[in-house]
């Protein structure tokens, strides 16, 4: 996991920051959201060819056959990838940019309590983020 610490000047700097994660993620998550739907009914179309192929042919269908998946540490390479397979990849991408997109809006609702400490001149505002998302703010005077 990524940390970084930045600093801001003001409470509306790291709202603005953050409201640029916010549309940037969900701009990522509309990406995916559109090429999931593309993908899941290749998925579907192949799905119902391979079973109709299976059942001329005489086969049984296997639920999950792993032909064609190499493990290399922790990093996994399917040779000729099909739509499932892209499938798999691209459901999980939206759900990890859901729950990011979740984190980013509760960190916004959470900042708008620091909106009530008025004038905040003179202060620094030390943030420690993980992944991009603010996860402690220091107050400094400076």
């Amino acid at each position: 996991m990524v940390e970084n610490i930045k600093s801001y000047k003001s409470v509306e700097e790291i709202t603005e920051a953050l409201d640029k994660e916010i549309a940037e993620t969900k701009s990522n998550l509309g990406n995916y959201l559109r090429s999931l739907d593309d993908i899941r009914n290749l998925a579907e179309k192949s799905k119902r060819i391979r079973e109709a192929v299976m059942k001329i042919a005489g086969k049984k269908v296997g639920a999950h056959e792993n032909f064609g998946e190499i493990d290399l540490g922790c990093l996994k390479i399917v040779l000729d990838a099909n739509a499932f397979h892209q499938l798999t990849i691209i459901e999980s991408a939206v759900r990890s940019h859901q729950e990011r997109l979740m984190e980013l809006q509760k960190v916004r609702e959470g900042l708008k309590s620091l909106d009530q400490l008025g004038d905040t001149e003179g202060l620094n505002f030390i943030v420690l983020e993980k992944q991009r998302i603010p996860e402690s703010i220091l107050l400094k005077t400076s």
